[in-house]
């Protein structure tokens, strides 16, 4: 029987399951750029959402500006404090959900954030409209598996909650996370915050195999990735790369829509050419 909140039953688990398919029906390694919603520019966050999809990516996660990003480093922090200074909140980021689907029914969208916006949106109605926009996962980087049954309305409602392992998740929590993950799990490379520290595949690429075998769904590896040379490093490994702060900081004083265009192909088109060569 189809979910009363949306004419699709399940529109976001279809989304991103037939995507991770398709990747490994073709040997892709999936390419998963992070953006601040609402930065460098409100305005102009569709066309923003557009060029990344035409510069090689296959889920766009965006970040939902949230007062106190404490997973985050000082780009993404910053980032986020510039879209609060201009009005930017859950209503306007699923406008721009909902205007993007207007050209683009298939690439996966998963809104990245913290809890406390949603629960003060309400979660039912979060949810409803969510789908409704064509939303499809959340990640709350606050809300761990021992939590998430708050999280409820919006699996019922067809919205897939990402789920976030690391190198310091101990060995029966991983098995935890790795039986609920819903469709893919997020790797954290090292421990620390996003746009910190330097990525050393060697010491990951064991625990992400580890965690692949283990993981029903598609595993993506994320932070510390800042180029094609170190996505393509990951890429031996992963289901997907994730790709936030360095992007970010790119377009970070990016004017206009043609700029904030180029620069997010610019940025992402060597890193799909080098995930492709792989």
């Amino acid at each position: 029987m189809p979910n009363p909140v949306s004419p699709i039953p399940n529109p976001g688990s279809r989304r991103i399951d037939r995507r991770f398919a398709a990747l490994k029906a073709a040997s892709r390694t999936g390419l998963i750029p992070f953006v601040t919603a609402g930065d460098p520019s409100p305005e102009h966050m569709v066309t923003l959402m557009h060029a990344l999809v035409d510069g090689g990516a296959d889920l766009i996660e965006l970040g939902v500006p949230f007062s106190d990003p404490m997973a985050d480093g000082l780009v993404i922090q910053h980032a986020s404090e510039r879209a609060i200074a201009k009005g930017v909140g859950i209503g306007e980021v699923l406008g721009w959900v909902a205007a993007f689907r207007q050209r683009d029914a298939q690439t996966p969208i998963v809104l990245m954030g913290y809890l406390n916006p949603v629960e003060i949106h309400g979660y039912a109605r979060f949810a409803q409209e969510a789908v409704q926009a064509g939303v499809d996962g959340v990640l709350l980087v606050d809300c761990p598996l021992e939590e998430a049954a708050v999280l409820q309305p919006l699996r019922d409602a067809g919205l897939q909650q990402i789920l976030l392992a690391a190198p310091t998740t101990a060995p029966q929590r991983m098995v935890r996370l790795c039986e609920a993950a819903e469709g893919f799990l997020y790797y954290v490379s090292f421990a620390g915050i996003t746009g910190a520290g330097q990525l050393s595949t060697h010491d990951i690429a064991g625990r992400v195999a580890d965690v692949r075998a283990q993981a029903k769904v598609p595993v993506a590896v994320g932070f510390g990735i800042r180029d094609a040379q170190s996505a393509k490093e990951i890429a031996g490994f992963a289901d997907a790369v994730v790709i936030g702060s360095a992007l970010v900081a790119r377009l970070a004083e990016a004017t206009g829509p043609d700029d904030i265009a180029g620069r997010a192909k610019d940025f992402l088109q060597p890193i799909r050419a080098a995930l492709d060569a792989h």
